[in-house]
């Protein structure tokens, strides 16, 4: 799937092994940059664990506010517990979108909120980590998108080196 700008915004994350699975996400789902605000990821970055080197490709930003230098054409989608979003399988994706999160330990500000295009919530009993939703939102974002590619050559050149099974059709 391709797109001129689908971003994630990353609230002062903590974990630096959420960072590194939000960028292999990014990576996965080709978002297209990664900024996130605060200082806590700075002093665990060391410890991100990237393990498919997508940030080779993507930029990780560190930004004073995660809505900083966003052009006019981006729609800020918040994603949270947040009373009044809409359930994720609701929501239609704009086709320039920055995806915010709160984070681990909190939430977005109200402000970000107040000037959001969408705030959706992933319809969990409980609260999911913060990769993992954020795989959940690109994955929706894909599954609801008409340039999904599922030839073949999508697979050959996704899979891993030692996967070389095929399904044999009866």
């Amino acid at each position: 799937m391709t797109s001129d700008f689908v971003g994630i915004g990353l609230i002062n994350p903590k974990s630096p092994t959420n960072v590194g699975g939000v960028i292999r996400a990014a990576g996965c789902y080709s978002a297209t940059h990664i900024r996130y605000s605060g200082t806590r990821y700075q002093k665990a970055a060391k410890f991100q664990t990237d393990t498919k080197n997508a940030q080779q490709h993507i930029p990780l930003v560190g930004v004073e506010s995660i809505l900083d230098d966003l052009p006019e054409h981006v729609n800020i989608i918040c994603v949270d517990l947040i009373e009044g979003a809409i359930p994720l399988p609701e929501l239609e994706h704009p086709e320039h979108a920055l995806y915010v999160f709160g984070p681990e330990d909190g939430t977005v500000d109200q402000r970000i909120v107040d000037k959001a295009y969408a705030v959706t919530y992933i319809p969990t009993v409980g609260c999911m980590n913060l990769a993992a939703s954020v795989n959940v939102v690109l994955y929706d974002r894909l599954a609801k998108s008409d340039a999904i590619d599922v030839s073949t050559q999508l697979i050959q050149a996704s899979r891993d080196t030692n996967n070389r099974v095929k399904v044999k059709r009866l």
